[in-house]
């Protein structure tokens, strides 16, 4: 199967041919990919070369020229280097477009610390406005980034700020998401587990035969408060667990404004704080976080205690 990665440059082609609005802006990492795309559209797929701030600002600029740009580099260096001109190129301006990140928590183990970003979605939660999307599965990729660009067959014109995190970590089949509302995938009445992304299998793995429901959120922000709240009301308990593939506790602040008027509890699992400093594979980094089926099985089943056993 292929990955998201390697929807990102086909789809994009697609849609620099079929929309004069839209540009690309890269910062050297994913050229190849679009070698076709500048020799066809020049003006509209830019390398500015190793300079994050100013993939940003050349990307802000080509929206206040009236161009749907979507920006793209590895998630520390499109979050988290540029923060600033996230916050006032975009942000300040008032202008839109589509961030797209690959390498996500730990996609790339060998490239260290420097090439993680376990903290980009709660960064960008400091800021107003910003739609972010995580994709589980390749297609789903392909449908959200879609989405967010707002352009091509069925698509719904946008000028919106959106965050697109792709990941080489997948599920194996995708889901029908909208851009808007998270998936019931299991109901039950002993809690809810919210599953996010790349997350689900792992979920599903970890709660079978367990009388819980599993909600797929692959839009996280705005958060689908609906949903929960309809989660919860089904059933005879109000903890709610969240299963994100970035810093643990980023969407428990949703969760607890959703719920608000209920008696609830929140537990919030993910990537920790701490820095693993040994590269290992992706497989020892979801384990370390306790991300690992059996490891969430545990950590879930002991939050939600014995209702969750059917």
């Amino acid at each position: 199967m292929d990955t998201m990665r390697d929807r990102f440059a086909p789809v994009m082609t697609r849609l620099l041919d079929e929309d004069p609005r839209v540009a690309v802006v890269l910062a050297e990492i994913g050229v190849d990919a679009f070698k076709e795309a500048m020799r066809a559209h020049p003006d509209r797929v830019i390398n500015v070369g190793i300079r994050e701030q100013l993939l940003v600002g050349a990307g802000a600029g080509l929206a206040l020229a009236g161009l749907r740009p979507v920006v793209h580099t590895f998630a520390s260096f499109l979050v988290e280097r540029p923060f600033e001109q996230i916050k006032l190129d975009f942000g300040h301006q008032g202008v839109g477009g589509v961030l797209v990140s690959a390498a996500a928590s730990f996609d790339w183990p060998e490239g260290g610390f420097t090439h993680m970003a376990p903290g980009d979605v709660g960064v960008l939660d400091t800021l107003d406005g910003w739609a972010v999307h995580v994709p589980g599965h390749p297609d789903e990729a392909e449908t959200l980034l879609r989405h967010a660009v707002g352009t091509g067959a069925g698509a719904v014109p946008s000028d919106d700020k959106a965050y697109v995190r792709l990941s080489v970590q997948s599920n194996a089949a995708p889901m029908p998401v909208d851009g808007k509302r998270f998936l019931t995938v299991r109901e039950g009445r002993g809690g809810v587990v919210v599953a996010v992304g790349p997350m689900l299998d792992h979920v599903l793995a970890a709660t079978e035969g367990l009388d819980v429901t599993v909600l797929y959120a692959t839009t996280v922000r705005p958060f689908d408060a609906d949903a929960l709240r309809r989660a919860v009301g089904a059933g005879t308990s109000a903890d709610v667990v969240l299963v994100e593939p970035y810093l643990a506790g980023t969407s428990t602040a949703a969760a607890n404004d959703a719920l608000v008027d209920v008696p609830h509890r929140v537990l919030g699992l993910g990537v920790g704080r701490a820095e693993l400093r040994r590269y290992g594979r992706q497989d020892d980094h979801l384990r370390a976080h306790g991300l690992d089926p059996a490891t969430l099985r545990t950590r879930i089943t002991g939050f939600l205690g014995a209702g969750a056993r059917a």
